[in-house]
């Protein structure tokens, strides 16, 4: 079978801060309806934040490896490239991250207010993303 690389060099990345190893390009955030169409970009053996998802997320693995880990740093899960999943709300806690390569990864983030609790190692909240944030990133991005 042939394999294929995906060229991201069209794409503007963006960061958060206080969020490092992750990068991300704001596709549509639709305010009425209440979907936003994001690309992560995970970093090659890394993990971002610890967080938890306020709202359902659908994603599709681009390229690399989608991996998610328990909040002690065990390994959760690893998402192919090729995979899709569909991940409800949730008060359990994750850190995510790319595999060997930079994981690119296509989230349709179902939500109208709050999105991700970011959390420190105490699972105390240290920041809240809401719909308004990546609604400002694309608009930032469109200028």
């Amino acid at each position: 079978m042939t394999e294929f690389a995906f060229d991201d060099r069209n794409i503007r990345w963006k960061s958060l801060d206080g969020i490092e190893h992750l990068s991300l390009s704001v596709l549509d955030a639709d305010g009425k309806n209440g979907i936003i169409h994001v690309l992560f970009k995970f970093t090659a053996n890394q993990r971002i934040i610890l967080h938890r998802h306020l709202t359902l997320n659908k994603t599709m693995t681009i390229q690399g490896e989608h991996r998610l880990y328990h909040p002690d740093g065990r390994l959760k899960e690893i998402r192919p490239v090729g995979s899709f999943n569909v991940a409800p709300p949730s008060n359990d806690p994750h850190r995510e991250g790319g595999g060997d390569q930079d994981a690119i990864v296509l989230f349709a983030i179902h939500g109208e207010g709050a999105l991700y609790e970011a959390l420190d190692d105490g699972l105390n909240v240290l920041r809240t993303l809401t719909a308004q944030d990546f609604i400002g990133l694309r608009d930032s991005e469109e200028r």
